[in-house]
């Protein structure tokens, strides 16, 4: 249940990977529904590298794709709640607590619609004791008065996929985790997994272990990037270079080299939301001061985004308004077409405030996506946007280009020509440290590069 960016990529690679298995994905959106059964694999609504090939294989053989939600649950052995789980943005905890509407209501539709022995699998991340929740409902689905026989088995079973390499990620993961109480049930999954999975790599735990785990994961990762943010600003100040620090801090085993590139700061659909639940769970029961820990690590992060945005105004004399500015790359990473709490949002809509005219251009993100994430249709008002269909346009009488999002294509980026085209004189802002930034200089450019003294 729910066809977004956790449920249709793994669904894909389960169907793919488990040929006997009849693999149904759900979800209420026609249209989102009617791209994934598009015969353009190039109009699939989630952008993977390898997402098309997996689809090609299995779509139509054991891979279906339908809004018929009641018909599906009551066909299927396992059903799979993989539905969006946002931060509450009214009531109690807003800002912090999960919104578990979406989760409550596939739980009740599963009672209602579900016949013989279904397992009910926690697929979205979701608050510790959640699962009791779900439990509960479907408890009283058990005990019903409508003389249908059905029972139900929970388990927990998170997603530890990074957008961008989630195919690779589903196809050899370094863990599997299933939380749960039921035996057979345990195993019933286990089997699922074991088509492919290395059985030294399914990690089987009670259900709030596996609930409690998805959350630290992705705060351990957030902690990381606010770390080595709050360093690159250390390093901008006292002449270091804050890829040197990594490097010489990474090589130690038990710190390790990942997640130690300096940047605008985390986004996606996870760490954020994640955080600022475990934030909320830990002042629920009590605990002050670990979640005031946990949530300097949001706070870091979003002044690091304000920060940038304040040095490009600047850098730029003091003000950007009317100036136009190059934003490349609006994905909160690349090789995705995820913007939620993407870097370049803010940054974008900092610029904005200040009256700057904004140029985008990402090699994924819709134009549509975009108006939604910024409010404001292109061309609209005295500060404006637009989108460019490639770098050069977008630095078309720029003063000043900045790099958001580490796409591939933008680590080859032929300087001379945007150097032409720009308004001297001229700024590169490198918030992903990854330009040729020799070429750059040569070509006339000012350069910062975050995290270089």
């Amino acid at each position: 249940m729910g066809a977004g960016y956790v449920g249709g990529p793994t669904m894909a690679v389960i169907a793919d990977r488990c040929p006997e298995i009849q693999v149904t994905v759900v979800d209420l959106n026609a249209e989102r529904i009617a791209s994934w059964n598009n015969p353009e694999l190039s109009r699939l609504p989630v952008y993977e590298p390898g997402l098309d090939g997996v689809v090609a294989r299995a779509r139509g053989r054991n891979l279906h794709f339908t809004t018929e939600v009641d018909a599906a649950i009551a066909a299927a052995d396992m059903v799979f709640l993989s539905v969006n789980t946002p931060t509450k943005t009214r009531g109690v905890g807003a800002g912090q607590a999960s919104d578990l509407r979406w989760i409550e209501a596939c739980t009740r539709q599963v009672a209602a619609a579900a016949q013989g022995h279904t397992i009910v699998v926690e697929k979205s991340t979701l608050p510790v004791r959640t699962a009791e929740t779900v439990q509960t409902i479907l408890a009283a689905a058990e005990q019903g008065g409508d003389g249908a026989i059905k029972s139900f088995a929970v388990l927990s079973n998170p997603e530890f996929l990074a957008e961008g390499t989630a195919i690779a990620d589903l196809e050899a993961p370094d863990r599997v985790l299933i939380g749960g109480q039921d035996a057979d049930a345990l195993e019933a999954l286990a089997q699922v997994y074991g088509h492919w999975v290395p059985a030294e790599r399914i990690l089987r735990t009670n259900l709030w272990s596996s609930e409690l785990s998805k959350l630290t994961a992705n705060a351990f990762l957030a902690q990381r990037v606010s770390s080595i943010n709050s360093i690159a600003a250390l390093c901008e100040t006292t002449g270091a270079d804050v890829k040197e620090v990594a490097r010489a801090i990474g090589t130690d085993t038990r710190i390790g080299s990942r997640f130690l590139q300096s940047g605008p700061g985390f986004g996606g659909s996870c760490f954020q939301k994640d955080i600022l639940n475990l934030v909320y769970l830990c002042r629920h029961y009590g605990l002050t001061e670990v979640a005031e820990y946990w949530e300097q690590v949001v706070a870091l992060n979003s002044w690091q985004q304000r920060r940038i945005a304040r040095l490009v105004v600047q850098r730029l004399f003091n003000t950007v308004a009317g100036k136009r500015v190059a934003l490349l790359g609006f994905a909160f990473k690349a090789d995705t077409n995820d913007t939620r709490e993407s870097p370049a949002i803010r940054i974008a809509k900092d610029l904005l405030e200040e009256g700057a005219q904004l140029s985008i251009h990402d090699p994924k993100v819709a134009d549509e996506q975009i108006v939604r994430d910024l409010a404001q249709p292109a061309g609209m008002g005295e500060s404006t946007w637009h989108s460019c269909i490639d770098p050069v346009e977008a630095c078309q009488g720029a003063d000043a280009v900045l790099i958001l999002t580490e796409w591939q294509q933008f680590r080859t980026l032929d300087w001379s020509a945007i150097a032409t085209v720009m308004r001297r004189p001229a700024w590169l802002f490198d918030c992903r440290a990854i330009a040729d930034a020799e070429a750059a200089r040569a070509a006339g450019l000012q350069i910062w590069t975050v995290g270089e003294g």
